[in-house]
């Protein structure tokens, strides 16, 4: 593919020589180093002394280097992997930044520990201090988490086990990935070996009998596959569950030797804490998702009948409607997104454009490449970079404009503390969803064609299927399964079975063949860092849609409130964040019905379009 744009993307900017990178394994040395040097002057303080302000302050300014040091490193290690997943270097360099994120965390339970021994006023005091005061919500945030924690030693134990145990298990799930290969027939004959990420993109192929045959190989690989997955997820939920247990967090069982500590209210708290949320934010916005649900059946209907099916299969759900034949290149992805993103936001076209020439996009579509994509941030170089396999389809373009909202959300928060700029998944989603919005009702407002609008349409609406019922099937699966490993270990017929019933429920029997081994293929499910990495993404979507709505009402001016708006993501709850700056209460079901409602108005204008 030629193109006026680089389509892998440049890492040695960053650290030269990828894997064998000497600068790269010099910064691991210094942090290593720095973090041992945090950890023994935290551990001068006597026992049950309160620190000085002078401490505080010189031990939040370690932090903050180490974490922006060790976040770079983190995305490097990544892009190394994804790129090639059968990099045996990049998965040891993982292995030496998994130790030291471990060691971090231990000295950044001392650290907070140290934080509960400051009395109120002192405490208070010196949050005023300049350099507290930028960081102080994030400050009292660990302060108050603190209190419900291990003691820092027990902790520090938990984390460095965490490294061979929990987070090993999340590393093994992608030597799974890594090894698996799917065979595809081509209209000639010959047979092809393709990864994960290049049969994914087969999954959504116009072609109902290539659509077919590629899941059934993709059902037929995964099945192969899982009773390793099962064993891996097992053991990564076992985990999570026996430490929030020892945390003391809410459980039905005082029995010390089974698994069955944590319940469900206490499965949720990790999440819901990382993302800055209360329960009460998360069941309004599923009540509304549930509540709009009927409507989006009635625009899957009408897809099955279009399609000339009696009912949808779950490899129909992703199928294209109406111009399905054009393949977009990469630099008309390109030109398309920087002219939508421009309407918005000269500075977001501007950044889009650094972002294309720079080579900040991995692109390729080539064997060898981890499936999906995504957006991993280089806080030290003031950089992004972008993954993804692009093949010419219309997702992908969208997938292009999601993952450089992400990249923008990023950027507009370099200037910041590290502190600062540590953000949660639901408000990141929030600047990606929104992206992809932009670019979406662009097009469909400048489509002129009957069959162009409707698959701009299709895209638009494949997307509130996602949120709406994929997503909520994830989240329903995941709350099941945790329920069932409370009394054991969960087989892999029965992880099948909760997720053909969440799926079922999900998409209110809409569809007629479900995806049985979803659980499997489905990388989310084992990501350590990020428990329940689900529900953010319906908040994302919901609370871009709002904005969107906002900033279609104002105009241009809106670009800088959007700005701020995404500024203070790191600083403040999701509630707070809205109230700010949207003047919404997002624990009350208003907001979200009114989101929803905007989000499937789609649903008429597709059923219209398409009456015989």
């Amino acid at each position: 593919m030629t193109t006026q744009y680089p389509i892998t993307w440049d890492l040695d900017v960053i650290y030269a020589g990828g894997s064998s990178s000497a600068s790269f394994l010099e910064e691991l040395a210094g942090m290593e180093r720095d973090i041992e040097a945090l950890y023994g002057e935290l551990a001068t303080l006597p026992q049950g002394a309160a620190p000085s302000t002078e401490q505080l302050t010189s031990w939040t300014a370690a932090v903050q280097s180490i974490l922006l040091r060790l976040r770079q490193s983190d995305s490097f290690v990544s892009c190394l992997q994804a790129q090639q997943m059968k990099d045996a270097a990049a998965n040891g360099l993982n292995d030496r930044v998994k130790t030291m994120s471990a060691k971090f965390n231990a000295a950044l339970t001392s650290y907070d520990e140290k934080l509960l021994r400051t009395d109120e006023a002192s405490w208070k005091a010196w949050l005023q201090s300049s350099e507290a005061a930028p960081v102080a919500f994030v400050l009292n945030e660990r302060r108050e988490a603190a209190k419900e924690k291990l003691p820092p030693e027990q902790e520090a134990l938990a984390g460095e086990l965490a490294v061979d145990g929990y987070h090993g298990w999340g590393d093994f799930y992608n030597t799974i990935v890594s090894r698996i290969r799917f065979e595809a027939t081509e209209e000639d004959g010959t047979v092809k070996q393709l990864s994960a990420g290049q049969m994914f993109n087969r999954l959504s192929n116009s072609n109902r009998s290539v659509r077919e045959a590629a899941f059934r190989e993709w059902e037929r690989v995964w099945g192969e596959q899982a009773d390793l997955c099962a064993d891996t997820l097992n053991r990564i939920s076992g985990f999570r569950m026996k430490l929030y247990g020892k945390r003391g967090w809410a459980g039905r069982s005082a029995d010390a030797e089974l698994l069955a500590h944590a319940s469900g209210d206490a499965i949720l708290k990790e999440p819901l804490e990382m993302n800055r949320m209360s329960e009460a934010t998360l069941n309004a916005m599923w009540s509304a998702v549930t509540e709009g649900k009927p409507k989006l059946v009635r625009y899957l209907e009408r897809k099955a009948k279009l399609l000339g099916l009696e009912q949808l299969d779950w490899h129909d759900v992703a199928a294209p409607i109406g111009q399905t034949e054009k393949k977009v290149s990469y630099d008309e992805a390109a030109a398309f997104i920087k002219e939508q993103f421009g309407a918005f936001s000269p500075d977001l076209a501007d950044f889009t454009e650094m972002a294309f020439k720079d080579a900040w996009i991995e692109a390729e579509d080539r064997p060898g490449k981890r499936p999906g994509g995504f957006c991993t941030s280089f806080p030290k170089s003031e950089q992004t970079r972008i993954f993804m396999t692009y093949s010419g389809t219309p997702d992908n373009v969208s997938t292009l404009a999601h993952e450089l909202g992400h990249a923008y959300h990023q950027h507009v928060m370099n200037d910041l503390p590290p502190l600062a700029q540590e953000y949660a998944m639901n408000v990141a989603e929030t600047a990606s969803t929104f992206a992809e919005m932009i670019v979406a009702d662009s097009a469909l407002e400048a489509a002129t064609e009957r069959d162009e609008k409707l698959a701009l349409l299709d895209e638009k609406l494949q997307n509130a299927v996602a949120f709406f019922m994929n997503i909520h099937a994830r989240f329903l699966f995941e709350t099941r399964f945790y329920e069932k490993r409370r009394e054991g270990m969960v087989g892999q017929e029965e992880l099948n079975g909760l997720m053909e019933e969440a799926q079922r429920e999900a998409f209110s029997g809409a569809l007629g063949e479900l995806h049985p081994h979803f659980w499997a293929a489905k990388l989310h499910f084992y990501l350590t860092d990020v428990p329940f990495y689900n529900f953010p993404y319906t908040f994302g979507y919901l609370f871009s849609g709002g904005i969107y709505a906002i900033a279609k009402k104002a105009g241009p001016s809106f670009a800088g409130r959007y700005v701020s708006l995404l500024r203070d993501t790191g600083l403040m709850t999701v509630e707070q964040l809205a109230e700010k700056h949207l003047g919404v209460r997002l624990d009350q079901p208003d907001f979200w019905r009114e989101a929803v409602s905007l989000l499937l108005e789609d649903v008429d204008a597709f059923l219209a379009l398409t009456e015989e």
